[in-house]
């Protein structure tokens, strides 16, 4: 059964949040701008994923892309770049220049925190050939904690952002009912040769290499959990055998905000124009 036919079951206090919003008794919280990347790998074509831990207060226990929201600093002009421009990111993403940089950023920067993976080079033809040792660590431990801002984190070590290795894939928008909401900004990247990801810690207790068949079949099979935004990206690169393909793809960017609706006085969260298949509730 497809989550944009029927809807995905609200109980509980999420539910009840449902119903006050509709009625207008809750004014929504509003979404923070973040980036999600992607990373793919060859041989088969292969996804990372990690799985929230289940402490955190926004998707806990979910196996999600890496991301997360974007820091302003993000956005400095300091930054080395090279690639696409932010003026190009912002046509293809439909937001202005500032933000475009900071999303390429954040997506660069949220990357290397959450799995070690550095997009980023001594030149605009060269990446990073290796990324584990103390003083990485210690780096990305800062970026974390915002004592290092990424502008100063790649001056430091003399590296150019390469947004060539970007693709931009989607957007999405956390649904109103959420306390925590995201604007986020889906992005395509490969794992670049000589690197490779490492179980980083932080907010996630495991990460997985998968295919995304794999990781479709786990979750329906309610192994796993998959919000729909993963979910429906899996969907996408399940068709792809290889990530020339998935970068040779002609993609428009369509925005998607899945939505509470009451439906035989049931409440529901409606996931237009996808199919997003509840655990257990077959095909």
């Amino acid at each position: 059964m497809g989550g944009a036919e029927m809807g995905i079951p609200l109980p509980g206090e999420l539910g009840q949040r449902a119903r006050d919003i509709l009625a207008g008794r809750i004014t929504p919280v509003p979404a923070r701008d973040a980036a999600t990347v992607v990373l793919l790998r060859d041989d088969p074509l292969e996804v990372y994923l990690l799985k929230r831990k289940a402490t955190m207060a926004f998707a806990a226990g979910a196996y999600v892309f890496p991301g997360g929201s974007v820091d302003p600093r993000d956005a400095d002009h300091a930054i080395a770049w090279a690639g696409p421009t932010p003026a190009e990111w912002a046509e293809r993403f439909h937001v202005d220049k500032p933000m475009a940089r900071a999303l390429v950023c954040a997506a660069v920067r949220e990357t290397f925190e959450e799995s070690g993976v550095l997009l980023a080079g001594p030149d605009p033809e060269t990446v990073v050939a290796d990324t584990t040792g103390e003083g990485w660590e210690a780096d990305r431990l800062a970026l974390i904690a915002r004592t290092l801002s990424f502008a100063d984190f790649l001056d430091r070590r003399g590296l150019v952002l390469r947004s060539d290795l970007l693709k931009a894939w989607a957007h999405w928008i956390t649904p109103e009912i959420e306390t925590r909401r995201f604007d986020t900004r889906f992005f395509i990247a490969a794992l670049p040769e000589g690197q490779r990801t490492r179980d980083v810690g932080g907010e996630a207790d495991t990460v997985v290499w998968t295919t995304p068949a794999d990781a479709l079949a786990q979750a329906e099979a309610g192994e796993i959990n998959l919000m729909p935004p993963t979910f429906h990206t899996l969907t996408e690169m399940a068709v792809f055998e290889r990530i020339d393909r998935v970068f040779a793809t002609d993609r428009k960017i369509t925005t998607f905000m899945p939505s509470a609706a009451e439906v035989d006085g049931h409440i529901v969260l409606v996931v237009p124009d996808i199919d997003y298949r509840v655990p257990g509730a077959g095909a």
